[in-house]
């Protein structure tokens, strides 16, 4: 009886933050490609010879790998056994394929010219390549991510404050990685860095595309290599307990029945008590707010804001490129509220009176942003119409100061709603499954997958119809953001009047995240 006792108390150590905060810097590489996808790949992909109205089914990768690869991937680390570990398998590989994936992404307009595409126009060869390209970067991502996440709560042991420490790491390099991946995003001459760049089938932005991608790629490799190189993880194997020994990690639960993946994620979901079932209506509704904004946000700013266009004439399409770089520089300021907004999401909550009623109110400010492009796009054009908007060369003006410091203040705003909407729900769901008598030592990627389906049904959603939607309302990304804003109101009424607040004492930062 001693022996199974001191098995169980070395079970619940943790391993020192040193480990913890390396494992956590992984998020920064995650991150800055993700928000180079965010920033340049839709104005991209229109380059290409997209239309805009099908644009969006590209990102119809990230949902649906979403929804398939990370639950699988998930549920397999839990079980692995092989001889580096469970987790560390998942992440290397990760790693290497969305090294793989940027490189076909970045080289889809050379690889298709070289097969016969023309410079301008539809360049069909570069869109089938870059579509590989982006599948296998949205699967890469989903491989690597949820992996992290588990690594971490293994570090973490039973320690809850270990445990809410790690999370806010985690959601600290995502911020950091936002900011240096929209910071890129937005710089126009970093191509300078990698002149081989530039070439006959791949302009200026293409080239920046690629330069981006490789610092993306440079920083993912550091820091993997880094982490997976300093902490170690013993073998598992379904026979062992679970302890953990300065750092290396070796799981000994108690032998466990083999489940089919997909029958087990059933089970979660048929026995979701009604906690769990509003919070996921929650989630999907504010997804369905978030995604269309997170489609095109810098394409607003290249088209609606500034006025220019990606299938236009040379100066249009300067003017578009500028409007995009200007969307980066929000989506940079954007990060940089979002991770200050992370680090005190448990004071506004005890403040505001509730985790349920900040995430409610903070819906109502996502609300009120989206519905604010709708003003800034109609006095930009109104400024286009009425006042001088062309130089004496030819040159087209951007938008007078006041309106990019509007659209840049709907940028830098919604920093607080996503802060909240990338950790809430997630603690949130750990909270509600460990008090409704749930067994909480289930497998990390399992419970992510029950959560994760009310973000990636919404994204399919907006990935298959947002296009034709706002083609239907003659085009440009309004009609998008104004069915955003009324879900985004929708979510905050049901946040408010019917989700249940979490039991007194416990924290809400259990459990970070942010999507893909």
């Amino acid at each position: 009886m001693e022996v199974e006792s001191a098995r169980v108390t070395t079970a619940e150590a943790a391993s020192p933050l040193r480990k913890i905060i390396s494992v956590a810097s992984i998020a920064a590489g995650i991150q800055f490609g993700w928000a180079l996808q965010l920033s340049l790949l839709t104005p991209y992909v229109q380059l290409l010879g997209i239309p805009h109205k099908w644009s969006s089914l590209i990102w119809l990768c990230g949902p649906v790998s979403g929804m398939i690869v990370q639950p699988i991937v998930g549920y397999h680390s839990d079980n692995c056994t092989s001889r580096f570990g469970r987790r560390k398998p998942f992440i290397a590989a990760g790693a290497v394929l969305v090294a793989i994936a940027v490189f076909l992404i970045g080289y889809a307009a050379d690889f298709g010219y070289l097969m016969g595409d023309p410079k301008e126009g539809i360049k069909t060869r570069a869109i089938a390549l870059f579509v590989l390209g982006f599948w296998i970067l949205d699967v890469a991502n989903n491989t690597l991510q949820g992996p992290c996440r588990a690594l971490l709560a293994d570090l973490s042991g039973s320690e809850h404050k270990k445990t809410r420490t790690a999370n806010a790491f985690f959601s600290f390099f995502m911020a950091v990685g936002n900011v240096l991946g929209y910071a890129a995003g937005s710089y126009t001459n970093l191509f300078h860095m990698f002149p081989f760049t530039e070439t006959k089938s791949c302009d200026v932005y293409c080239a920046n595309l690629k330069t981006c991608f490789f610092i993306s790629i440079a920083l993912l490799v550091l820091v993997t290599i880094v982490a997976l190189s300093y902490v170690k993880e013993k073998p598992w194997s379904p026979e062992q307990g679970k302890t953990v020994d300065g750092g290396e990690i070796t799981d000994a639960d108690d032998k466990p029945t083999k489940t089919p993946f997909f029958l087990e994620l059933f089970t979660a979901l048929k026995n979701l008590e009604r906690p769990m079932w509003i919070l996921l209506m929650v989630t999907a509704l504010n997804w369905l707010a978030w995604f269309p904004f997170l489609l095109f946000d810098t394409d607003w700013m290249g088209k609606e804001v500034y006025g220019g266009t990606s299938g236009g004439t040379a100066e249009q399409v300067r003017i578009y490129d500028n409007g995009v770089r200007a969307g980066a520089l929000g989506l940079m300021l954007n990060a940089i509220v979002l991770g200050i907004t992370s680090l005190a999401i448990e004071t506004l909550a005890r403040w505001i009176g509730g985790v349920q009623r900040l995430w409610g109110l903070v819906n109502f400010v996502l609300a009120i942003c989206l519905a604010m492009t709708v003003l800034v796009t109609k006095l930009a054009e109104a400024h286009r119409r009425n006042d001088v908007i062309m130089t004496t060369n030819g040159h087209l003006l951007p938008p007078p100061s006041g309106i990019k410091a509007g659209a840049l203040a709907i940028f830098t705003i919604l920093g607080i709603p996503q802060a909240i909407t990338f950790s809430v729900p997630f603690a949130l769901a750990s909270i509600f499954c460990k008090t409704s008598g749930s067994d909480s030592s289930a497998g990390q990627g399992l419970s992510l997958g029950v959560l994760n389906l009310g973000i990636v049904v919404p994204q399919m959603v907006v990935s298959l119809l947002g296009g034709p939607f706002d083609a239907l309302f003659g085009g440009g990304n309004l009609p998008a953001f104004v069915f955003g804003a009324v879900a985004a109101a929708v979510s905050g009424i049901v946040a408010i009047t019917m989700l249940p607040s979490p039991p007194p004492g416990v924290s809400t930062k259990a459990v970070a995240g942010g999507f893909h």
